[in-house]
Parts: structure tokens; sequence; C-alpha cells
């Protein structure tokens, strides 16, 4: 069922969403990272995941935009490269053994996160003024925090507003505020070890910081904060005792033996293993590989090692002197694999990321029924007006080509009109009559969104695609139209089947009698329209038509199991891969009354100027008519 993107009940502007994650890819130079909004902001490496603060929401848009960017400079410059993850499972495990373990993690938070805005401002200028802002907000968020703390009492989260304060001002006169005695005779030892962070260089220099001021207000301070401010999620960092640095470990071998070369004669299997690398001449089909289990250490290599990786094939080790190859150089063949990935696909996931548990069940139409015969007989004689019309129109531009002359030419028939000959230096005084007769060199894909929400749009719709039909059966124009949706029901998290209905297919689109399978089309479940989109793309590219149009009928955003948030993004994604391909996406979207300024943009940011808004169902025969006119006579025919 369409329905927009919410986030804890708050929606989210699809394009910040989409440069938000581009931005992302493009920092940390990895396209498998995404972006999720949540409650606070930090960085999951073992998912290549940022989370984006909703911190952020419901202030100013300059306020947002450079707030959300903020996050996004502070995770994929900061903590993706100068953050050591093993000190923070350590200050975690040490926060633990204290009384006031959310103080020390979110003081190390505000710390670590100065720490790396200084080097964010440093790596890349162009991040000064989205921290500046904000520093602003923050400033002014924990100021008010301040007041409402000490108001109520609640020294420990007001304390941990003064120490934000004080670490952000921009003059040494930062006033402190008045608290009960015990915090107030330690404020000097707490001030002048915090300021010790302007000069930390490492993860390891704030931990110490942090360790040494928990140290001394654990017997300062009654309770531990009672609000959260920053986050430090423990399952990130630490797996069942586990640092991430930990889950890259190998497993180690099963005994700790070591094999001593014999000083006796080998014996030598004379035997071809063969490998492969960039200065083999030949390919072969099998390469040597072996999986080690276990086994024992060996010194043959002496005290050199390598640690294997699992896309290891073969390994080969050779002694002796380096020399210049005399084979041929293979390094076209990356180049080769990465064109091959482009047109078929990503080689992990062929149809998109999000799209990876998803799978096709393609369901052909079956014999129209007397009542979708009738029901498809009223619908071709309600459109028949503009198919008419429609074919007159074609039919006299193609006419209007074959038969204008061709004037001003260097050969052909002699033109009655000989003046130049003697005015001009180089006159052209040829025409030819006739030119070969265009052709409507072209194929046409209508993918048509099922799901739930198209119950009262479902049979406008069928009415329009009719005329679809009908003008490009009339104007011998192949074309198959396919209805999709996802099954909610049986979806999981790991297995999502999608349905593919053709209820019109390529070979029977110019039969007389094709059409009543059309009304076979009925509202159903969740619509995936990334995946549907790379499946009939794929259909297409097969075409050898010149021209090739996919028209995606929907009446809202993408919706299906674990889909909602970045469902826009993979359909904008899919829209893209088409029509690098040559294959012009044109979107249609339904309504049912006004639409509004939030679904013109998230349409328009899928697919770009290329979105047809129809307000009225009722009128698409009218909004239809134009379009199809216009896709008939592209230019490039």
């Amino acid at each position: 069922m369409n329905r927009f993107i919410m986030f804890n009940d708050k929606k989210i502007d699809s394009f910040l969403f989409m440069e938000l994650s581009d931005l992302a890819k493009t920092l940390t130079k990895d396209d498998q990272f995404e972006i999720e909004f949540g409650y606070q902001s930090y960085i999951d490496l073992p998912q290549k995941k940022i989370m984006v603060s909703h911190f952020w929401d419901d202030r100013p848009d300059e306020d947002k935009i450079n707030g959300f960017k903020s996050d996004i400079f502070l995770r994929a410059i900061g903590n993706m490269n100068h953050t050591n993850f093993d000190e923070v499972a350590r200050l975690i495990e040490e926060a633990k053994k204290t009384t006031i373990s959310s103080f020390s993690k979110q003081l190390f938070i505000l710390m670590e996160d100065l720490r790396l805005e200084e080097i964010c401002k440093k790596e890349r200028p162009g991040t000064k003024k989205a921290f500046s802002i904000r520093k602003k907000v923050y400033r002014r968020y924990f100021q008010s925090q301040l007041n409402v703390n000490l108001v109520k009492g609640i020294y420990t989260d007001a304390l941990f507003n003064s120490l934000y304060l004080l670490l952000t001002a921009e003059t040494p006169l930062e006033e402190v505020p008045i608290f009960p005695d015990d915090i107030h005779l330690a404020m000097p030892f707490i001030q002048r070890e915090s300021t010790k962070i302007y000069d930390a260089r490492s993860t390891k220099e704030v931990v110490d910081i942090v360790l040494t001021i928990a140290s001394v207000l654990e017997e300062i301070l009654e309770t531990d904060m009672l609000n959260m401010y920053f986050h430090l999620p423990e399952s990130v960092y630490v797996h069942n005792g586990l640092t991430i640095d930990d889950l890259k470990r190998k497993d180690p071998l099963k005994n700790n033996d070591v094999l001593h070369k014999k000083a006796e004669d080998e014996e030598i299997h004379d035997e071809i293993l063969h490998t492969w690398h960039r200065e083999t001449s030949d390919m072969t089909k099998s390469f040597l590989q072996f999986d080690l289990e276990q086994g024992s250490q060996t010194e043959l290599l002496g005290e050199g090692v390598r640690q294997g990786e699992a896309g290891d094939q073969a390994l080969g080790i050779v002694q002796g002197s380096a020399q210049k190859t005399t084979r041929n150089d293979y390094s076209h063949l990356e180049a080769l694999e990465q064109r091959r990935e482009h047109l078929h696909g990503h080689s992990e996931y062929e149809y998109g990321k999000e799209n990876r548990y998803a799978y096709p069940i393609f369901l052909p139409a079956s014999s129209p029924s007397p009542a979708e015969i009738k029901a498809y007989e009223q619908n071709r004689e309600l459109i028949r007006p503009y198919q008419k019309k429609l074919k007159q129109m074609i039919e006299k531009v193609l006419e209007h080509k074959k038969i204008l002359p061709r004037t001003d030419l260097h050969f052909g028939r002699l033109n009655k009109k000989l003046l130049r000959f003697f005015t001009e230096e180089q006159p052209r005084l040829f025409y030819k009559k006739h030119q070969p007769s265009p052709q409507l060199d072209a194929v046409f894909a209508l993918l048509v969104d099922c799901s739930a929400s198209m119950y009262d749009k479902m049979e406008e719709t069928k009415r329009g695609i009719t005329l679809f039909h009908e003008s490009l059966k009339s104007l011998s124009v192949p074309h198959t139209i396919v209805g999709f949706w996802e099954d909610t029901n049986e979806a999981t998290k790991t297995k999502q089947p999608n349905y593919f209905q053709t209820v019109i297919d390529f070979s029977s689109s110019l039969k007389k009698s094709s059409g009543p399978e059309i009304m076979q089309l009925q509202p159903q479940e969740d619509n995936r329209d990334g995946f549907a989109i790379r499946l009939i793309t794929e259909r297409l590219r097969e075409r050898r038509e010149k021209q090739k149009f996919l028209l995606v009928f929907s009446d809202g955003e993408p919706a299906a199991m674990g889909y909602e948030q970045n469902g826009i993004v993979d359909t904008h994604e899919a829209v893209i891969e088409a029509r690098k391909q040559g294959i012009e996406v044109i979107n249609v979207f339904l309504a049912n009354g006004m639409i509004t300024e939030e679904q013109q943009k998230t349409i328009q940011n899928i697919y770009g100027k290329y979105s047809v808004l129809v307000p009225n169902v009722e009128d698409l025969p009218d909004v239809l008519f134009p379009l199809l006119k216009k896709l008939l006579l592209y230019k490039k025919f």
C-alpha cells in the first residue's frame, strides 16, 4: 500500500534523504553505506549504516539541513577514519564499573565529537558552515536544558550541560552556574581536565580524560544522568565481549604444533595445478583453491606470514629475481567485468541491495471471461474517439514526411528555377520528390501498480491503458502490459515474493483479439517499484527497436517489507540505471483530488521532469492522449 515515508511519525523530505544518502556514500567511498534517521546519531560499521539524529527535525530549513550534514560529516569523515574502536570498547567496559555509566559514555561522545569536528574542518574546509550552525543550535539547546535541570535539581544532567557550554565557549569568560558545594569544590579540577580535550590527538587520550573525570565525580554525584543527549550503542562496538576488530579475526588452528622441515630429499610429483593471475596468458576453467579448516604450523616460509582472505582463489609464492613479463596484459578484464556489472546489475545484488530478498513470480493472463470481454468493449467504445484521432494524426505526419520533397541537393531531379546557377558560386539545383517513409521503430512497456491503494483508481486506470493498447496496436507498435505487487502476507525479512501479471505480452500485443485481458488487473498488496522497474528494464534491453519506453502507472510512493525508508532512493536509482541504458522511463501519477506540493515533489524526486500528474483519474484519457502522441512522434524517429 502506498504511503509517505514516516520516521517516528515525522515526514522526511525524500529529496533531502537522497542527498544525504549520496553524501554518506561519497564521504565513506562505499556505495553500500546507508543512512537512517534515529533518536541519536552514530555510525554502525558492521551494518554499514550512519544514523542521523531526529534532534534536527522541526527546525528552520537551514539549521535542519546543516545539522543533518554535520552528523554525516562526523560519522563518515571523523569516526570512519579517526576513531579507534578498540578504545571505544575499553571506555564502555570501564564505564560499566562506575555508578555514572551514562554520564561517562555521553561525556566521551561529546569530547570525541569535538575532537573529530576540528579534524573534519581541517580536512574539508567546506564543512565549517555546517559545524558553525551545529554549535549555535546545540548551545541554545544546552543553555535551556541547563536552566531546566538546575531548577529541577537534576545536577548530573546540569553538570553535563555546563560542560558542553564550557567546551564550546568562544570566550574564556563563560560563567559556571552555582552547583551544590561538593560539585562546586570539584569544578576547578573538572574544568582543568576537560580543557585537555583541545590537545587530544587520539581516541585513547579522550578516553583517558573521561575516565579521569569519572573517577572523581563517581564519589561526588549521587545519581547518574537522567536524560539522553548523545548515544553510544554498546551492541555496535561490543558484540558479546568481542570488538569490531575481533570480529574480523580468523579462527586459530586446532593445534599449535610445528612441522619442521626435513633435511632429506622430498618426493616430487610432476602434476600441473592451474592458477591464474594477470600475467597468465590463458585462463583455465578451474583454479587451485584450498579451504584450510585445521592443520599445523610450518616453518617452511620462515617468519613470513600472510593472513588469508575470503576472496582468495590461489596464493602463489615465487622466489627469485623479478623481471618484466613478456605475457599479455590482462588488466582490461577488470574493466570488462565492471562493464558487465553496469549492464546487468550489481554482481552481488542483481536487482539492488534493497531487493536482495525479493524474487519474481510470473503470472500469465488467463482466457478472458465474457464479463471481462464486455467490460473491455465498453472501455474501447469510450476511448475510440481518442484512438481514431491519434491514429489519423500520426498517419498524416508520417505521410507528410514521406511526400515532402527534399530540395537544394547536389544531385537528383533538376529544379526549374535555374537563376541561382548565375548568382551563386556553388548552387544546389536538384531535388528529390520522395523520401522513404519513416517507421515507428519503438517498443513500449506499461507497468501498472497493483497495490491495495489503487482500489478506487483501477477501473479508470484500465480505461487509460486501453487507450494505449488500442492506439499502439493500430499503429503496429509492439508493447507489453504488466501489473506488479508484493504479497504482504507471505513477505518476511528474508523472503519477499513479488508477482508480475503479464496481461499483454510483446508477442500477442498486435493481435486483433488482444485486449480484454487488461480487465484482469486488480488491486492486490504492496508495491516494490525499484525491483519491478529493473526487471522490466531487462526485457526491454533485449528488444531491437531503437526507441524504448517504460511507463509506470502508480498512485504514490513505493512501500513494501523493509522498503519504506529506502524505497524512494532505490526506485530513483532503478530509473537512472534504465535511462543510462537508453530506456525512457515516465511516471503517470494517479490521484483522486488535489495533488499536494509534497506529493508532487516526491514524484519529481524519483522520476525528475519525466512525470505526468493526473489529479482526477477520470481525466486520464485526456492526459494520456497528448503524451502518447508526443512519444510516438519522438524527435529521434
